[in-house]
């Protein structure tokens, strides 16, 4: 069964920039089926973004310009680049393989 471990997660000020890794492993590893999702508080579980085998990639209305995937050439890990921080994108994020999901890497942004 595949798994998947986030990090990178961390406080920082508003227009600053972190870099989030997820890492999966196991068997049957699709990178068709990974993509990056955020909870803030007291709200739903949303989609941020996925990327495909091809390199396409998707992103939600909220963070596109500022945030970037890309994937390893070995096709079992995922980076989302986030620039440009905002307060409202304090939120905690995971990571998504299928109906797998990663225990997730905190973002707060706050001065």
């Amino acid at each position: 069964q595949v798994q998947v471990m986030e990090s990178g997660g961390g406080l920082v000020q508003p227009g600053g920039s972190l870099r989030l890794s997820c890492a999966a492993s196991g068997r049957a590893i699709n990178i068709n089926a990974m993509g990056w999702y955020r909870q803030a508080p007291g709200k739903e579980r949303e989609f941020v973004g996925r990327i495909t085998s091809g390199g396409s990639t998707d992103y939600a209305l909220s963070v596109r310009g500022r945030f970037s995937i890309s994937r390893n050439r070995y096709g079992n890990a995922i980076y989302l680049q986030m620039n440009d921080l905002k307060p409202e994108d304090t939120a905690t994020y995971f990571c998504r393989h299928g109906e797998i999901w990663g225990q997730g890497t905190l973002v707060t942004v706050s001065s």
